[in-house]
């Protein structure tokens, strides 16, 4: 079914998106960089790495074949996982190595249960194996005084972080299952504050692997999150998809115009803002019309709750991905010759996938100050 040149090539690129991974976790975990002279990143230091990268891409690995073998064995072509390396730290900008993984479908999925099965294989085989590395991770916890290894500073009780100029301070936002599995497994006098979890390897590997469950399972069009919509509401998908979309876009541009701003900011802000919600719907399959009453009306009523409540903040991280999703992979799913609807086991897995969702979305999952 594939030749030696396509497991070459795929190879290659997994053993590229391992190193880049790796290269990123010696920042992260260490401070350390193999373009630093002060902090490098030596060879024990890369060796201590992988224990981020390896949990890390082994959960995105696990994530593609199950779709891989789920499409193999409804017979339905495609690629084997496409790895993306993506290590940035040559232009010093922060990244965790990869932008994830995907596998490309090259014959027609022509039933329903096939889209439905090959999208929730992913994000559940992925999703159990992030499981095991977090409680590897929250009952392995080294002891408090770890953290100093890694910023020598935090001993001196003089110290101050927060007039500190020179230290980025990354916090990561909370999801209900991370929240709860620290409740239940971790030892709070070693539970490291959101800030340092970035230090953590088993636990930033099981984050980013949540962070990439909750977007691959978002409702919305050809996603993991869309196939299982298409499946289990065989009649109300389109809309379903739309209304996600909104409430994604929404929150994502919360806060981002306000009458609070300086006018001459607003001037130039609020058309392009606007221009840019009618822009993502363009492919939503509704009229000329309802695009621009939709982007309108969209900032419209986040101009008014910023107007009440002056502090009101989405997420603008997410615009970019609202953006790639309207305007690359479209809001729609496709529709197949075979529309006959779920059994109810496979009913029961979309639900699980919904609680899944629920459980891993974070909405504001990277707080830069």
């Amino acid at each position: 079914m594939y030749s030696t040149k396509d497991y070459l090539k795929h190879g290659i690129l997994f053993l590229l998106t391992l190193v880049a991974t790796t290269l990123a976790g010696g920042e992260w975990l260490f401070g350390r960089s193999i373009l630093s002279s002060e902090k490098p990143l030596t060879w024990p230091y890369f060796l201590r790495s992988l224990e981020f990268s390896i949990p890390f891409l082994g959960i995105l690995l696990v994530h593609e074949l199950g779709h891989l073998l789920t499409s193999i064995y409804h017979r339905v072509r495609s690629s084997l996982p496409f790895f993306i390396p993506a290590w940035l730290g040559f232009i010093g900008a922060p990244s965790i190595g990869t932008f994830g993984a995907v596998i490309q479908m090259k014959s027609l999925v022509s039933s329903r249960k096939k889209f439905f099965d090959i999208g929730v294989a992913g994000p559940l085989a992925g999703f159990v194996l992030a499981i095991a590395v977090l409680a590897y991770g929250f009952t392995h916890l080294p002891e408090a005084s770890y953290i100093y290894e890694i910023h020598p500073e935090y001993a001196d009780p003089n110290y101050d972080k927060a007039a500190d100029e020179n230290v980025m301070d990354l916090e990561l936002g909370y999801n209900l299952l991370f929240w709860l599995m620290q409740e239940t497994l971790a030892d709070p006098e070693k539970m490291p504050e959101m800030a340092e979890v970035i230090h953590y390897p088993y636990l930033f590997a099981g984050y980013l692997a949540l962070f990439f469950t909750a977007i691959n399972l978002l409702p919305i069009g050809q996603l993991d999150g869309g196939h299982v919509v298409f499946g289990i509401f065989p009649k109300q998908h389109k809309e379903l998809s739309l209304i996600a979309y909104t409430l994604f876009l929404f929150f994502a541009g919360l806060g981002v115009v306000s009458p609070y701003e300086d006018l001459n900011y607003l001037i130039f802000a609020l058309p392009l803002y606007i221009g840019f919600l009618y822009i993502c719907f363009r492919k939503a399959g509704i009229s000329n019309t309802n695009q621009w009453i939709i982007a309108l009306g969209m900032a419209a009523i986040q101009y008014t709750l910023a107007s009440f409540y002056p502090g009101i903040q989405g997420y603008s991280g997410w615009l970019l991905f609202a953006f790639l999703i309207g305007r690359v992979l479209g809001i729609n799913h496709p529709e197949v010759p075979d529309g006959r609807p779920l059994d109810q086991n496979r009913k029961i897995l979309g639900w699980i996938a919904i609680v899944i969702f629920i459980l891993c979305f974070i909405p504001k999952p990277f707080m830069i100050e």
